[in-house]
């Protein structure tokens, strides 16, 4: 009887084989003693497994697959009810007191017509004459203000005699209870108390004298005076006056007394203090 004795043992890789050796002749096939011992002798027992391998490279990648179909939209919800208005809020504190605004300026009115003229009485009796009245109180002129300045604006006046009066066109200054007549150039005193007086006049060169008198009523007071024919000159003087209610003061001129726009003859007054 043959017995198969594994002879060899070979590791190759990570796979284990078993060869055996048969001491004799061994039939290849067939259904004898022989071949049954053989199959019987060359089971030995179960052989360690072996290292597992390594892993295999990656695949290709597949193909993408199908879109899927898109899904039904939903339906659109009903709008919903208006809801009820809420309750009315609590009222707020009032606010700060604006500024007052500015007081507007109206334009005077329109002056109404005249009426009719009343009726004439008829004359009645006499009446009793009645009693003299109390003196009247004497103005206080303390307060009041005079004062004046006139002016010549153009032409010239001539006089051959010392006594014509110097007219004025236009007045600069003149307060208000200041009398002064430019036809004439004269002034009237209203208030009484001590004044001063200026004036300035100007001579052409085309005249060879001229003669300026300041007077007070009918007297003179101050004059001035150029007698140079070659060239212009301004004459000119000043005064102090006490005066009364009523009294004036005026220029008078003897030659050719000259002026333009530009106000070359003047004459000035004002209340110094009162009486």
């Amino acid at each position: 009887m043959k017995i198969c004795v594994p002879s060899i043992v070979l590791l190759l890789g990570n796979a284990v084989i078993l060869r055996a050796s048969v001491t004799g002749p061994v039939p290849s096939d067939g259904d004898g003693p022989a071949s049954q011992v053989c199959q019987q002798c060359c089971q030995g027992p179960a052989a360690i497994p072996g290292i597992p391998g390594l892993p295999g490279p990656v695949g290709p990648m597949g193909p993408y697959g199908l879109p899927g179909s898109k899904g039904v939209a939903g339906q659109q919800g009903q709008k919903g009810e208006i809801g009820q208005i809420g309750p009315v809020g609590d009222r707020g504190a009032p606010g700060n007191t604006g500024s007052k605004g500015n007081d507007g300026i109206g334009l005077p009115g329109k002056i109404g017509p005249r009426g009719p003229p009343g009726l004439v009485g008829t004359t009645g009796e006499t009446g009793v004459k009645g009693q003299k009245g109390e003196p009247g109180e004497t103005l206080d002129d303390s307060n009041q203000r005079v004062a004046f300045t006139v002016k010549r604006t153009s032409d010239s006046d001539t006089s051959t005699g010392h006594d014509t009066r110097l007219p004025f066109q236009e007045t600069e200054t003149l307060l208000p209870g200041t009398s002064f007549d430019l036809d004439s150039g004269t002034f009237t005193c209203s208030v009484p108390g001590t004044y001063v007086f200026l004036f300035s006049v100007f001579k052409p060169s085309s005249r060879a004298h001229l003669d300026i008198h300041l007077k007070k009523n009918d007297d003179w007071v101050v004059s001035g005076a150029s007698g140079d024919s070659s060239s212009a000159e301004q004459v000119s003087g000043s005064a102090v006056l006490v005066l009364q209610r009523g009294d004036t003061v005026y220029l008078t001129m003897n030659g050719q007394a000259w002026s333009n726009f530009r106000h070359y003859t003047s004459l000035s007054g004002f209340l110094l203090y009162p009486e």
